[in-house]
């Protein structure tokens, strides 16, 4: 006869160990952690902004190959009188490479900048009847464009969800361990795979807001993070979240 006092314990066992939560492959955070990861961003910038100047998809393009290592209040103080002058690939491929050199000469690698730009704006015209592409593939085919220019141009122009993996969201990719990878394509591959969907259009811009004044290179500001107590960053100071509150507009 089987004995009943035995099997209430084993039921009771059973109840008091509930299923262990997972974390999502890949990462050290359970879904429910990303989840609440984004969900507090979107509380802190709801709408976050981009800084570069354009007018349109083509002066976006050149403004973001221009971007590379250089600073965006600089890339558009030069930019402001060159496209009052180029806003088409028209008019840029007329200007001629040394006039928008000229233009931009207060940029970083102007000089190659200037002869990308002239020839991007050639490739425009030839290739695709002057009109800036939505496609990914073929905007890293035009001279001076890579993948993460692309990807800033297919969300700011065209309103897709991407992810342009800059120096500071690799470096939270790989500190926070919410995407880590040895180079920002295998980062990029994981946070569009581990990001819930209703947070993936503005997931880059706040990533890069992020990094840029609270999880900055040298010394993470732990204090100011409102996500300190989620966060799994080896380097991390502080388990008290800063208050969740929305933030005046910051651009990235």
């Amino acid at each position: 006869m089987e004995n009943p006092k035995r099997k209430v314990d084993t039921l009771d066992m059973s109840i008091a160990r509930p299923a262990r939560v997972r974390n999502v492959p890949g990462t050290r955070y359970t879904a429910a952690e990303i989840h609440e990861i984004f969900r507090r961003f979107r509380v802190q910038r709801p709408e976050p902004k981009g800084e570069l100047e354009h007018v349109n998809p083509f002066t976006l393009l050149v403004a973001v190959v221009l971007s590379a290592q250089a600073t965006d209040a600089g890339v558009n103080k030069a930019t402001r009188a060159l496209f009052d002058v180029a806003d088409t690939p028209e008019k840029m491929l007329a200007l001629g490479e040394a006039k928008v050199g000229d233009y931009i000469r207060t940029i970083g690698l102007w000089r190659n900048k200037a002869k990308n730009v002239i020839a991007l704006s050639e490739a425009l015209i030839d290739r695709y009847g002057s009109v800036v592409p939505d496609d990914r593939d073929e905007l890293i085919k035009l001279p001076g464009v890579g993948r993460k220019t692309a990807n800033v141009v297919l969300s700011m122009a065209f309103g897709q969800s991407t992810m342009a993996v800059d120096t500071h969201i690799f470096r939270i990719g790989n500190r926070l361990g919410l995407a880590p990878g040895k180079t920002p394509d295998e980062v990029e591959a994981r946070l569009m795979k581990v990001i819930p969907s209703e947070f993936l259009y503005h997931a880059h811009h706040w990533l890069i807001l992020h990094g840029r004044y609270v999880c900055k290179a040298r010394k993470p500001e732990c204090p100011a993070c409102v996500i300190a107590d989620i966060c799994k960053a080896a380097e991390k100071t502080s388990e008290i979240p800063a208050p969740l509150v929305p933030l005046p507009v910051q651009v990235f």
